[in-house]
């Protein structure tokens, strides 16, 4: 009797693929082989935001400069508080922001201060002026405050030559600020990493052009180079790479000879037209080919001469994911960033979820909150591979990991933050 059973070869659809690699074991292999690109810049501060500092920031200067007042009120001696009762003294001047009174506030006198002010010599307190009775020259206050109360004192936020931002730090909006609170102009930066890419196929045609039958536009290139921008890459477009084994050794070539990273979308998958497997073969060294997760198994990892390369599955869904679990926190630790872990939460899903074990899935989510103000999640809907408007209507990624075979509403769940992705 003749066997009926045929041989097939694992698939996307399949809930087990030996061959592929566990979602933790591809970044770990990715995070071991990553280091910092070399080269580094001055810029303005102006010019920093998202740049990754080269160098360790210290203070020139204490911050305050000078021991002020944090409220708009009365400098006095902390002494001059009355153990109980009221206490009267003679207003003999004011101190004012930028403005300082310079006299000595002696026995049974105090001064007028304003917010940030100078503490006037001898005083080491500020009453606030709501907490006073004023009666012309004189003030008259009780015995609940204390001795230095509401007194910033010189160095109390920053200390001269304390380390303020560190090494590998991503410089945000408050860095900026504080820098120039500091009178620092200018700081070291790792310089930009230079990012090339490209899509292959045959059927894929730029915006503009007509659609035949049977093409589609390329959307791959858009979203990438939007994750890249807003990572602060230098982003190198390379176009449509046509599925002939000549221009796709080329491009590859090209573009080891000007960027740090390379990355593609399609053409990882093992289909007869795909040549970036082949030519990969002859001119890199590929780490791995396939992850145990969906959408995104075909995606593979390695080196073409000096610039590293990220090979991403061709459909719109699964490289933005891919790239969001894989890409950027590479991109981050080349930049020379010392932080690059994905922010993620524990939250209850709102939605039914269904899934295979065997592979771990990412699936597009809303995350909200309820009436009550607690966090929740529920999914976008159909979570095919190929459906981008998905990615739009989400803010994040439902974690369903390996062993898991789906989730019933109530069950809480691992969520990343769009936010938490940059």
């Amino acid at each position: 009797m003749n066997d009926s059973r045929i041989q097939t070869a694992p698939s996307c659809g399949d809930d087990y693929d030996p061959a592929s690699l566990p979602v933790e074991m591809a970044l770990a292999r990715i995070e071991s082989t990553l280091d910092p690109i070399r080269g580094f810049e001055k810029v303005a501060i102006r010019s920093a935001l998202g740049r990754v500092l080269a160098q360790d920031v210290s203070s020139t200067l204490n911050v305050p400069g000078y021991t002020n007042s944090a409220m708009d009120g009365y400098a006095i001696n902390g002494a001059q508080i009355p153990s109980k009762g009221t206490r009267e003294l003679q207003v003999i001047g004011t101190s004012w922001a930028g403005r300082p009174f310079r006299d000595e506030i002696a026995e049974d006198t105090c001064a007028r201060i304003m917010t940030g002010a100078v503490m006037p010599p001898g005083t080491d307190t500020v009453i606030m002026q709501e907490h006073v009775e004023a009666q012309g020259e004189h003030i008259r206050f009780d015995a609940s405050h204390h001795p230095g109360q509401n007194v910033r004192q010189a160095g109390e936020d920053i200390a001269k030559g304390e380390v303020v931002l560190t090494k590998g730090k991503s410089i945000s909006p408050a860095d900026i600020g504080l820098l120039a609170s500091l009178g620092t102009g200018e700081v070291l930066v790792h310089r930009r990493l230079r990012v090339a890419f490209f899509s292959t196929g045959d059927e894929l045609r730029a915006i503009g052009e007509p659609l035949e039958e049977g093409m589609i536009y390329d959307s791959n290139r858009y979203t990438l180079h939007g994750m890249l921008t807003r990572l602060g890459a230098d982003v190198i477009d390379m176009g449509v790479i046509k599925d002939v084994r000549e221009d796709t050794l080329e491009a590859f070539a090209d573009a080891a000879n000007c960027a740090d990273v390379i990355i593609t979308s399609g053409g990882v998958s093992v289909g007869e037209a795909d040549y970036v497997k082949e030519t990969l073969d002859k001119v890199g060294k590929v780490n791995f080919w396939k992850v145990a997760m969906k959408p995104g198994r075909p995606l593979a990892f390695g080196r073409v001469n000096d610039a590293y390369f990220f090979g991403l599955p061709g459909n719109p869904v699964s490289v933005m994911i891919t790239f969001y679990i894989f890409v950027q926190p590479a991109l981050r630790k080349l930049s020379g960033e010392s932080k690059t872990e994905n922010l993620t939460l524990n939250v209850p899903c709102l939605s039914t979820l269904r899934k295979r074990s065997g592979r771990v899935e990412f699936q597009r989510g809303i995350l909200e909150r309820n009436d009550k103000g607690q966090h929740q999640v529920r999914k976008t809907g159909a979570q095919g591979s190929g459906i981008l408007h998905s990615m739009t209507k989400a803010n994040c990624l439902i974690v369903l990991p390996l062993a898991s075979s789906g989730v019933e509403p109530g069950t809480e769940v691992e969520v990343i933050p769009f936010q938490g992705l940059v």
